[in-house]
């Protein structure tokens, strides 16, 4: 997969130029703060273009101009002091892109004492502007609701208010991952698992609201090229496969040559096509080179999620868009499901057999032989895992009337305590409102069955992301 470029922001503050002549220093002033908010901006995976402090609708226009050129990816207005909303329209206008809109002042509150204690009338109105950011907020809520552009913003103050940022971090890590789903090439191998109705995608809304890539690939393909993978490939994936898993003892060498063989040419197909993620399902029946390769293939897609091109098992579209945007995040992204619930211990069994998320595991996944596939053709190697203990995000991107698809999300955590041990992912989820109660409010949502699982909770990032692009979130626990 080719390098993705980084999330490109732009970052204006906003004011009133007729303010400049009348109070000294405040424009500089101003400016400073403008150049403090671009510092605490930069993280990894972005670039700040600044176009400074716009005063008014000549550089408006100016800049609404210098952005599209710029090519931004988002805005951020930082709103310094009053400003005209007729300053600021033009430019997101000019722009067409996401806008969140930060109402930051000076601290946390106004000094009285200093302030009162200023020499005169003027020196005390310099000063109150330097704090009126929050002045302009509900003019610039009114404009964009009557011009139809989604309005977001953070308030709070710019320095002394951590909490503040880490909720304008939470928007760049949400705009960031919008970002990374518009760049992605989605590949899908083969066809839906028969009779999994509620695992059909409407593939137009997927690339709509997503902007992803859609590459249909071969089974064919890729039992041609394992076919004629190298001696030098299969070994060179076999020391990936004994570093990245515990291999257990007793999984045959032929099996672990047959996933490598698979594994490498994974590695070829994702490559070739610049996979960011897939989904595949392929029976393999009355073809004896495709059910070698699909029975040997759950390593490989396993190697590939590590690594940040997360693969869906039984042709999960959704689930592998889910899986997609918790990696964007950092949490990881892992296929699961329902399996049982321990209403004893007031916990949720959850896990998939195919594909899981070495990097999120409970020490280091295990491969593991199984005699059958259940429901699918063949056997062969499998891995067992666990998600590690403690907080987790439930994912699952769902089918819905209003835009075509929504996000239904879960926080919860997964605990130590008595599994499944057959050969597959499984772990013990708790969520705050209870099992039943949980497995209630979700089936009330109408989710597919799959869903994906991160670590931490991402909850309040995961409703900014549907806030860009512009679908509903709906929270769970």
């Amino acid at each position: 997969m080719s390098e993705l470029s980084n999330l490109r922001v732009g970052l204006l503050g906003v004011g009133l130029g007729a303010y400049w002549s009348q109070f000294s220093g405040l424009e500089e002033r101003l400016r400073g703060q403008v150049r403090t908010v671009e510092e605490r901006l930069r993280g990894a995976g972005r670039d700040i273009i600044s176009f400074g402090l716009v005063d008014g609708p000549k550089r408006a226009f100016a800049v609404g101009h210098e952005a599209r050129a710029q090519d931004v990816d988002m805005l951020v207005i930082y709103v310094a002091t009053y400003a005209l909303s007729s300053t600021i329209l033009p430019i997101v206008r000019r722009a067409k892109v996401p806008v969140l809109v930060l109402n930051l002042q000076p601290a946390p509150a106004v000094d009285y004492s200093a302030f009162n204690a200023l020499p005169d009338r003027t020196a005390m109105t310099g000063e109150w502007l330097a704090y009126c950011s929050a002045c302009p907020m509900p003019e610039i809520a009114n404009v964009f609701a009557r011009c139809g552009i989604p309005f977001h913003q953070v308030n709070g103050s710019l320095e002394g208010d951590e909490a503040c940022w880490r909720e304008i971090d939470e928007w760049m890590d949400a705009a960031r991952v919008t970002h990374t789903l518009s760049h992605t090439r989605l590949g899908l191998m083969g066809h839906y698992y028969g009779g999994m109705l509620d695992i059909a995608t409407d593939l137009v809304a997927v690339c709509n609201i997503f902007g992803v890539h859609i590459e249909q690939l071969e089974v064919d393909e890729l039992s041609l090229l394992r076919d004629e993978a190298s001696e030098a490939a299969i070994q060179q994936q076999l020391a990936i496969i004994r570093e990245a898993f515990e291999v257990r003892e007793d999984c045959s060498p032929l099996e672990l040559e047959r996933a490598a063989k698979t594994s490498a040419t994974l590695q070829q197909i994702a490559g070739k096509y610049s996979l960011g993620a897939l989904a595949y399902y392929y029976k393999g029946s009355g073809s004896e080179l495709n059910e070698e390769t699909m029975s040997s293939i759950i390593l490989g897609t396993s190697l590939l999620t590590g690594r940040g091109i997360p693969v869906a098992g039984e042709y999960e579209i959704k689930n592998a868009l889910a899986m997609k945007i918790l990696d964007g995040l950092g949490a990881g992204g892992s296929f699961t499901e329902y399996y049982s619930v321990d209403y004893a211990d007031d916990v949720v069994l959850m896990g998939h057999d195919g594909p899981g998320h070495p990097g999120i595991a409970e020490g280091k996944t295990k491969v593991r032989p199984l005699e059958v596939y259940h429901g699918k053709v063949g056997k062969g190697l499998s891995v067992e895992m666990s998600v590690r203990v403690g907080p987790v995000t439930l994912l699952s991107v769902v089918e819905c009337t209003r835009r075509g698809l929504k996000l239904l999300v879960a926080e919860g955590r997964t605990e130590e305590g008595p599994i499944l041990r057959i050969g597959n992912t499984n772990s013990r989820y708790r969520f705050p409102i209870g099992a039943r109660a949980f497995l209630e409010k979700w089936n009330s949502k109408a989710p597919a069955h799959h869903c994906a699982v991160g670590v931490g909770h991402l909850a309040g990032t995961l409703e900014k992301l549907g806030a860009l692009l512009e679908i509903d979130v709906v929270r769970v626990c």
